[in-house]
């Protein structure tokens, strides 16, 4: 069964209300993004959410999820000098 992308969002927002959320900031898009971005943090796979958001350039995909400064820190904080 298909459901529209209407259908989609209108879920995804009685979703954020049931949990007691601002319903408002809650989309498909950021449901989208923040499964890709927990994805990327748990395995470190870029190409594997590069295949999964069906991008075609991992530079796409590393803009998207915002990792470059997030890795750069992470590997700062790690170094003790």
């Amino acid at each position: 069964m298909h459901i529209s992308t209407r259908q989609y969002a209108s879920i995804v927002h009685s979703w954020a209300e049931a949990a007691g959320l601002n319903s408002s900031i809650y989309g498909t898009h950021s449901m989208r993004r923040t499964k890709a971005t927990l994805i990327y943090k748990r395995t470190k796979k870029l190409r594997a959410v590069q295949l999964l958001l069906g991008h075609t350039k991992l530079e796409s995909t590393v803009r998207y999820l915002g990792i470059v400064v997030d890795d750069a820190l992470e590997i700062s904080e790690q170094t003790d000098i």
